[in-house]
């Protein structure tokens, strides 16, 4: 039997070619107005997201396999 992957957690996170996890940095969806425009643009960068191996396979288990 295989493993459902979580696809709430899936769309929010991206698999590069190499394995690496990558994820958008938290807070910036909206009301961004009153800040300055350099935070604005690092909030649209990616950041490493660290998970461990076995969560990696539980909870991502066919974006891997992309």
């Amino acid at each position: 039997m295989s493993i459902k992957t979580n696809k709430s957690l899936t769309k929010r996170l991206k698999v590069t070619k190499n394995g690496k996890i990558l994820a958008r940095a938290p807070g910036f969806n909206h009301f961004n107005a009153k800040q300055s425009r350099t935070k604005q643009l690092s909030g649209r960068k990616s950041n490493n997201f660290s998970i461990s191996n076995k969560n990696a396979r539980t909870y991502l288990a066919t974006s891997k396999n992309k």
